[in-house]
């Protein structure tokens, strides 16, 4: 999907406004969501699931979108190509996550696995104090609106197998090979 094509809704009596940004990566077009507390969403512009996305920020952050840079954007612009670069490995973008309470557990948990590490649902569910929350772990997984900064591609399944990956198999290959220090292909 274009970002142009998407529908952003609009509600007059929502005052708040989230920056649109369009950004070039070496694994494809992404779509960067500002609000004024940090980044709500930073995901592939293909992904299929993408507007179902951008209609739950409208409706949880009560907002309307701009297509306008924020203040945000040329530090995640920078990060993201010293990311691809292999010369970042942590990011200080701030970010303003958008789910349930469940769900921004599970993001934190996301959120700690290193950079070249990996980390299986089982285990992600185990940090949480729940085994049997596994699949429940991988649907909050699914739900995560912001890609590589939440890395929610160096989950792997118990087998070690690569699984699901909203942006796909081979970005989700791709970015755990840049972060190992593997050569990289081309993509696609």
């Amino acid at each position: 999907m274009n970002p142009t094509d998407l529908r952003f809704p609009h509600n007059d009596g929502f005052p708040a406004v989230l920056n649109v940004a369009r950004l070039d990566t070496p694994v494809g077009t992404m779509l960067a969501v500002f609000g004024s507390e940090g980044l709500s969403l930073l995901e592939f512009a293909d992904q299929k699931h993408l507007q179902r996305e951008v209609n739950q920020l409208h409706a949880a952050l009560k907002a309307n979108f701009s297509w306008q840079k924020s203040a945000y954007h040329d530090v995640l612009q920078t990060e993201l190509a010293e990311y691809f670069a292999g010369r970042l490995k942590t990011f200080s973008t701030p970010l303003h996550m958008v789910g349930t309470d469940f769900q921004k557990q599970v993001w934190q948990v996301l959120s700690t696995i290193p950079y070249g590490a990996t980390l299986s649902y089982k285990e992600e569910a185990r940090q949480l104090g729940n085994l049997k929350a596994v699949r429940a772990v991988a649907a909050a997984n699914g739900q995560n609106k912001i890609s590589i900064l939440i890395p929610c591609h160096r989950v792997i399944g118990s087998d070690g197998k690569l699984t699901g990956y909203a942006g796909g198999i081979a970005r989700k290959r791709f970015l755990l090979d840049l972060e190992s220090g593997m050569e990289q292909g081309v993509l696609f």
